[in-house]
């Protein structure tokens, strides 16, 4: 039997694993804390057997002959303490202000046994300033009256208990922070470049597939996007060439009618129906274009937005058609420059056809780039806002073949526009006019100040 194991590589191992390195790196940054820490980060000294070693050695030398004590005190010596054997307190040279050691509070004193012994201690504090004896000492009364003193070269023990225990929290903390932090960035960046691939995807059809990486889980996710939106791609690929045949084999018996017409003896009739094959040649024709848009798209490429709408209004105004513009003198925009420019011209045709004073107005922000195409003329019918988008519809008003167009104006319009990510919509104002919205994502490079 065939047994499928787990893939290694999952969310949940990745958070498994994010604990695990948390408690290691915290017990790394302990342990560092420890040793370069110093002195001053380890143990208190009754921690350290630091205590424990001054007794043995203070016991060892009081059994031992007086003759011996010097030489035992030499051996008893290390790199970690240094022992001094006197017969009189006064030959150490210690400086005044030692502090006494009472038996009730000194563990040393339980360690040296149940005869109580004098026994002070010193700070490098209590010595002068800069003075090269300034160590920590101990001095510990023999019972013949002897004097033992035990001098570390270096502090071996230090801070506060509380203090340390907060200060290896402290460090535990930094240290979790730190490898979940690390961790989700390598969680993070493959969601953010999915969701990234999937906004592009929704701007342009032809965005290529997402590279897999991540966790299982995520890429799992990732092969069955890519699949999508091969299928995708597949099926709009397949119905605007069906559509575009249809629209090309029709034009055959269309050809054939238009010649049949020309036999026809009622001369009524024959221009009846010459107009209407004329009519349904012009969509034909129309259609055919919309199609061919759709399966030959432009590529998105850096222009100045801000020129373009300029060009666009001095191109009407050399037909003697006054077209005002307000906006920002250059635009630097990431996009379809001759898409953008076939829906501000269609909009505006169709202002000039159905109302007057047209009028383009640019704005921009972080997000979002916004044309307005205005006009002062009748309007549309609310009920009709939205469906005015739909192929091949248009309004009672316009079935006119004077004004021209078969209804794929709008539609191609917000086709385009949306095929970059942005959108279309149409909105009456309320003294009188249409003011038609092309919303674009904000991709712009740079804006100079308002003219």
């Amino acid at each position: 039997m065939i047994r499928r194991f787990a893939p290694l590589d999952t969310l949940r191992s990745r958070i498994a694993l994010t604990i695990v390195a948390a408690m290691l790196a915290s017990l790394a940054l302990n342990g560092l804390f420890v040793q370069v820490a110093g002195t001053w980060g380890r143990p208190p000294i009754d921690r350290t057997g630091l205590l424990e070693q001054i007794a043995a050695n203070a016991r060892v030398i009081e059994a031992a002959p007086v003759e011996l004590r010097p030489q035992l005190a030499v051996a008893a010596s290390n790199p970690m303490l240094e022992v001094i054997w006197n017969k009189q307190r006064a030959d150490f040279h210690l400086p005044p202000g030692g502090t006494r050691v009472t038996p009730d509070s000194s563990p040393l004193q339980q360690l040296l046994g149940d005869t109580p012994r004098d026994i002070e201690t010193f700070n490098p504090s209590d010595w002068p300033d800069d003075s090269p004896y300034a160590h920590y000492v101990a001095l510990v009364q023999l019972r013949d009256g002897s004097w033992l003193s035990f001098t570390p070269p270096e502090r071996s023990w230090g801070l506060d208990s509380n203090v340390r225990i907060a200060i290896i929290i402290a460090l535990g903390l930094i240290a979790t922070l730190l490898v979940a932090w690390i961790a989700t960035r390598q969680l993070a960046n493959p969601l953010q470049r999915f969701a990234s691939a999937a906004r592009r995807f929704g701007g342009d059809l032809r965005a290529p597939p997402i590279k897999v990486e991540g966790p299982h889980e995520i890429r799992q996710a990732i092969i069955a996007f890519n699949a999508m939106q091969a299928q995708i791609r597949h099926f709009l690929s397949e119905r605007t060439q069906m559509l575009a045949a249809i629209s090309h084999d029709l034009r055959a018996p269309l050809t054939r009618m238009r010649l049949r017409s020309e036999f026809m003896d009622d001369l009524e009739q024959q221009r009846k129906m010459v107009r209407d094959i004329e009519e349904m040649q012009t969509m034909i024709n129309a259609a055919l274009g919309f199609f061919r848009e759709e399966t030959h798209r432009e590529q998105t490429t850096a222009f100045d937005l801000s020129e373009l709408l300029q060009t666009i209004v001095d191109d009407f105004r050399d037909q003697g058609i006054a077209v005002d513009f307000t906006g920002p003198a250059h635009l630097v925009y990431d996009g379809r420059p001759l898409g953008i420019k076939r829906v501000i011209v269609n909009l505006l045709e169709n202002a000039v056809k159905y109302a007057q004073k047209p009028g383009i107005e640019l704005m921009c922000d972080e997000h979002l780039v916004c044309i307005e195409v205005s006009d002062e003329g009748p309007g549309i019918p609310e009920s009709a806002l939205d469906q005015v988008f739909d192929p091949f519809y248009r309004l009672e008003t316009s079935r006119n073949r004077d004004t021209g167009g078969v209804g794929l104006g709008l539609s191609a319009a917000r086709a385009i526009v949306r095929e970059q990510g942005g959108e279309l919509s149409l909105r009456n104002l309320s003294g009188g006019g249409l003011v038609a919205r092309v919303e674009l994502p904000g991709t712009r490079r740079a804006n100079a100040a308002e003219r």
